[in-house]
């Protein structure tokens, strides 16, 4: 017979044994229920740049994903790169960091809780794969802000096969996991290839972690300059030699996220991962060639960036500048093909990936601006609220609350401004200043502006 210290250090063995087999299955079993989150951003991509939007330039990949999935039809974004990416990073305003405008400095501080970090620490897999630009210098970059894994550019865009940002100190940019490297290539091919390698890692037999990408591409963004392959692909419709760039640029792009999309379903995830497309602003008609690029031999004129029937474009606080083409799709999930016309921002990714996520956040902490848009995104009604989008270098500011939409520009000297007052749900292309005609309503929301901006000065660079 089994002596009696024997026998209960046996029981206590076994009890223990238990304990860790139930929390390996309870671990296992919620990274299971957790989905896969992936998020591709175009750069400077228009609303009617897609051909769903009206655009003359095939989309066939992008027209399937919004088959499969919901187009936010009223999704608003900062009219500039660098805002847009700390508001999706953060769930926060970009100005309450006082990021208005690209920047090549830090654009956060090291202790932000992240998206990224979030998720990581409910137990996902994090990776960047693209354009960075909040923090050009390595000891900047994405790995110390919750990204396990990173590769791209430090800076903003770059030339399509040198890979440099703009001429200076932070010209160099191309890196993996912060040490600058030197590949060759086309940008969108490279992008792609490390990201369906980097998904390809992550089958559901292998890899029981949930993971969440994140795909910031260069793509439309200049300069520009296209493989021969895409060009031959052009509708004959579309001539001149920098409107027939841009379209192939944006062709390019579509078969990349096509790329992704297969590689999700290769990878047995396709009914696990959420996966959202937008852009980062309003599309773009500045100089391709611009002389601040180290030269890649791209060709000379004009971007044809196509916002119609949406006033303005990048940089502009009008709509053709911040409301841009969105979808999000997961199957089984949402409701293939429908709308969601709802204002929603940027701001609100964050909340809805780490609700999904089960990440362990408290909103009050973190004092998120965004809302989990999941409920919505189902049917249920949206918490009633008002958007405040801040415009480049601080002086122009939006504020969306309802159909009403309130714009003010400061003059360079600060001492006056412009306002003017729209009904979206009206006069979607902003024609009609109602301003003076209603000087109440015109009152009140300078009142909900002047609120915010005074949060902003209070959270400057806080957390």
């Amino acid at each position: 017979m089994e002596d009696v210290p024997a026998l209960c250090q046996n029981r206590s063995m076994q009890k223990q044994i238990t304990s860790f087999l139930a929390l390996a299955c309870s671990v296992f079993a919620n990274a299971r229920s957790q989905p896969n989150i992936v998020f591709i951003i175009a750069d400077d991509l228009g609303w009617a740049d897609v051909e769903f939007h009206g655009g003359n330039t095939p989309t066939p990949n992008l027209n399937q994903l919004l088959a499969e999935g919901v187009e936010l039809r009223q999704h608003y974004v900062a009219p500039v790169c660098s805002p847009t990416r700390a508001g999706f990073l953060t769930g926060r305003y970009w100005s309450r960091f006082g990021i208005t405008t690209p920047i090549n400095n830090q654009g956060l501080p090291f202790e932000t809780m992240t998206v990224a970090k979030a998720l990581s620490k409910a137990g996902y897999s994090t990776a960047l794969i693209g354009k960075w630009h909040l923090g050009s210098k390595p000891e900047w970059g994405p790995n110390h802000f919750g990204f396990e894994y990173s590769y791209g550019s430090l800076a903003g865009g770059i030339a399509p096969y040198n890979h440099h940002y703009k001429k200076g100190p932070y010209s160099v940019t191309w890196h993996r996991n912060h040490k600058l490297i030197e590949e060759e290539g086309h940008v969108t091919d490279l992008l792609t290839n490390e990201a369906v390698k980097w998904i390809g890692g992550k089958k559901s037999s292998d890899n029981p972690k949930p993971f969440f990408l994140y795909v910031p591409y260069t793509a439309v963004h200049l300069p520009i300059r296209e493989p021969e392959e895409w060009l031959k692909k052009v509708p004959e419709n579309i001539t001149g030699d920098v409107a027939r760039q841009y379209s192939a640029c944006i062709m390019h792009f579509d078969a990349a996220v096509g790329r992704i999309l297969k590689a999700i379903d290769d990878a047995g995830q396709k009914d696990n991962t959420l996966v959202v497309f937008t852009s980062d602003n309003g599309g773009s008609t500045a100089q391709n060639n611009d002389t601040k690029y180290p030269d890649d031999k791209c060709p000379n004129g004009r971007l044809t960036g196509n916002n119609l029937p949406l006033r303005g474009q990048k940089g502009s606080l009008y709509e053709g500048g911040i409301r841009v083409p969105t979808i999000a799709r997961w199957t089984n999930k949402l409701q293939p093909g429908s709308g969601f016309d709802t204002p929603a921002c940027i701001i609100d990714w964050m909340p809805t990936f780490c609700a999904l996520a089960e990440a362990r956040t408290t909103p009050g902490q973190l004092k998120w601006d965004g809302l989990n848009l999941w409920p919505a995104l189902n049917g249920k009604p949206l918490v009633q609220r008002y958007l405040h989008l801040t415009g480049p270098g601080g002086k122009r500011w939006a504020l969306r609350d309802g159909d009403w939409k309130l714009i003010l520009t400061r003059t360079k000297n600060r001492d006056k401004a412009t306002i003017e007052l729209f009904n979206i749900a009206v006069d979607p292309n902003e024609k009609n200043d109602l301003a003076e005609k209603y000087p109440e309503k015109t009152a009140e929301l300078q009142g909900k502006l002047n609120e915010q901006q005074k949060l902003d000065l209070s959270s400057r660079g806080g957390l």
